[in-house]
C-alpha cells in the first residue's frame, strides 16, 4: 500500500473538531502579545500605567476570589442537598425493600 494511501486513512479516523485546544491556545498568545504592544504604546506615563496595572489586578483578584467562595458554597449546598435526597430514597425504598425479603 503507497504511503499516501494510508496517511489518508489515517487522517480520516481523526475525530472532528480536534484542533479546539490549539485554537484556544493561539488565541491566548495572541491576546497576550496584544496586551504587551498596547501597554509599550500606551499614552500615558509609566506611574500611572503601573498604578492602573496594579487597580486591575487587584480588582480581578477580588473577582476571582468571589467566584471562588460561591462555587464553594454552591458545592457545599450540592452536597447537602444530595445527602438529604439519599436520606429520603432510603426511607421511601424501605418499606419496599421489606416487602421484598418477605
Amino acid at each position: 500500500m503507497p504511503e499516501y494511501e494510508r496517511f489518508g486513512e489515517y487522517q480520516s479516523s481523526q475525530r472532528p473538531g480536534g484542533g479546539a485546544g490549539l485554537v484556544v491556545t493561539f488565541l491566548l498568545i495572541g491576546m497576550g502579545a496584544g496586551a504587551l504592544v498596547a501597554l509599550l504604546f500606551a499614552p500615558g506615563e509609566g506611574k500611572k500605567t503601573r498604578r492602573v496595572l496594579r487597580r486591575k489586578y487587584e480588582d480581578a483578584v477580588d473577582a476571582f476570589t468571589e467566584w471562588k467562595e460561591t462555587a464553594e458554597d454552591m458545592i457545599e449546598k450540592g452536597s447537602d442537598w444530595a445527602s438529604s435526597a439519599k436520606d429520603t430514597a432510603k426511607e421511601k425504598v424501605a418499606p419496599f425493600r421489606k416487602a421484598m425479603k418477605r
